[in-house]
């Protein structure tokens, strides 16, 4: 993806290979700053494997990477600083109570705000004499993205935030989000299987699949590029070869994922043509004819 706006995170030729055979393979992207990216793929694909690659939490084999222009192992104690991490699940001691919380975590950050930690205590509802095993996975949630936030972290990395979460939770996630980037100077990376969070937040979209690149770049480019092909089912079989991304049978007919430009060279009379959704394009280009549609 190419851009001139200032770049928050750049991943450039991104390798890790695993003993059990799994490879993350020369993955490369850019997010530029004041933007918001969904990373997303099927379970398995490697997001969490980029995501510690990031955060130089695993040794990558090839590669490079930049986190707000520094180099994510060269300058590790300083980009750390300026970025915020959230799991999906907690990473703090269970034992520990909300105000221990930040009394372990304030001399890890010179730019450490009491005030904005006061704040979104008072914003989440997280009292400073909870412990972390008392409270929900939601407000466990909500205690990671209080200290994220309160160190002005640069870029967040989010890992699987909103799941197990309801609705409102995930609402309110992505109007802080949504907040947190809208002087330009903030950004954030997040791995999600919910697509409907990228759907309403998400900017840019980096897709991964079988530890491959599939896609990186403009959401509604990403949709646009799709449609979602139905019919009888005899007709798969007679469609244009390399027209069909991926094609799932069903006794009564299928669905097929097509790229837009293949549309023209489809039997208009004999088919069904609808949008593709962010669920229809992954799921279909992991079920059946998928070798044509890499990006």
């Amino acid at each position: 993806m190419t851009t001139t706006l200032p770049t928050a995170l750049s991943v450039t030729g991104a390798t890790k290979r695993y003993d059990s055979g799994f490879t993350l393979e020369d993955v490369t992207f850019d997010l530029p700053a004041g933007y918001i990216m969904g990373l997303i793929g099927p379970n398995g694909a490697g997001k969490s494997t980029l995501i510690k690659l990031i955060l130089n939490m695993i040794r990558r084999d090839a590669g490079r990477i930049s986190v707000l222009g520094m180099d994510a192992v060269a300058d590790e104690e300083t980009v750390k600083e300026r970025i915020g991490v959230v799991f999906d699940t907690s990473c703090f001691v269970e034992t520990w109570t909300v105000g221990k919380v930040e009394r372990v975590m304030r001399p890890m950050y010179r730019a450490w705000d009491g005030r904005a930690f006061d704040g979104y205590l008072a914003r989440f509802g997280l009292e400073r004499g909870r412990k972390v095993k008392e409270l929900s996975r939601g407000m466990q949630m909500k205690l990671m993205l209080a200290v994220a936030l309160s160190h002005d972290a640069r870029l967040l990395i989010l890992d699987e935030p909103t799941s197990g979460l309801d609705v409102l939770a995930r609402d309110e996630l992505m109007d802080i989000l949504a907040a947190y980037i809208e002087d330009g100077e903030h950004s954030v990376i997040f791995s999600t299987h919910i697509t409907a969070d990228l759907e309403r937040a998400a900017d840019f979209i980096t897709y991964i699949t079988h530890g491959t690149l599939y896609f990186t770049g403009p959401k509604d480019e990403f949709e646009e590029s799709f449609r979602v092909v139905k019919g009888g089912p005899d007709l798969p079989d007679r469609l244009p070869d390399g027209a069909v991304v991926g094609v799932h049978r069903y006794a009564t007919g299928f669905d097929a994922l097509v790229r837009t430009e293949n549309l023209p060279h489809l039997p208009a009379d004999e088919v069904v043509v609808e949008p593709a959704s962010i669920d229809d394009i992954i799921r279909l280009t992991n079920t059946g004819r998928t070798a044509a549609g890499e990006v």
